[in-house]
């Protein structure tokens, strides 16, 4: 039991160290390679890198708050999300694998970026896709780690609804 026990942790740990991982690498290879709001077109115009350092949230949203402010609401409040959700995620035992999974890209993505706030002073940000009929924002790993977390979660609770509803 304890074997399991130890080999669930560190196959999260693992999880969670890639996601970062993956994350810190590229941002620090973009930093030293790319300058700022560099063009530079993987494919054709629809994929490319233009690395941009982004001190509000999502899309830049409160980047023109006082500091104070940018602080508690863009680094204290994670700090608290992401420390309740490593508790959620160790202590919880019986969670479904695709929720810890899910869990480990959310939370890894989220301490990937609350790093570089924290470090940097800003989130390093650099692709960007268009697809004709619409555009991305400038994004990171972090952001897709968070991204592939959310919509396993939701995969999982619509997954579970339905299933509900069959049984009733």
């Amino acid at each position: 039991m304890r074997k399991i026990k130890n080999l669930r942790w560190s196959v999260l740990l693992l999880l969670l160290t890639l996601n970062f991982g993956c994350d810190q690498i590229s941002k620090k290879i973009v930093r030293t390679e790319i300058s700022d709001y560099e063009h530079i077109s993987i494919i054709k115009d629809r994929f490319t890198l233009t690395k941009v350092e982004n001190s509000g949230a999502f899309l830049s949203l409160g980047d023109e708050m006082p500091y104070i402010f940018r602080l508690i609401i863009l680094t204290g409040l994670p700090l608290l999300f992401l420390g309740y959700g490593l508790y959620f995620l160790f202590v919880k035992r019986n969670l479904p694998i695709s929720m810890q999974i899910a869990l480990c890209f959310l939370i890894g993505g989220g301490i990937g970026n609350l790093y570089d706030r924290i470090v940097h002073g800003s989130v390093t940000d650099f692709m960007h896709m268009d697809f004709y009929i619409f555009q991305t924002g400038v994004f990171n790993f972090a952001d897709i780690s968070i991204m592939i977390g959310v919509g396993m979660l939701l995969f999982q609770s619509i997954r579970s609804n339905r299933l509900k509803q069959q049984i009733d």
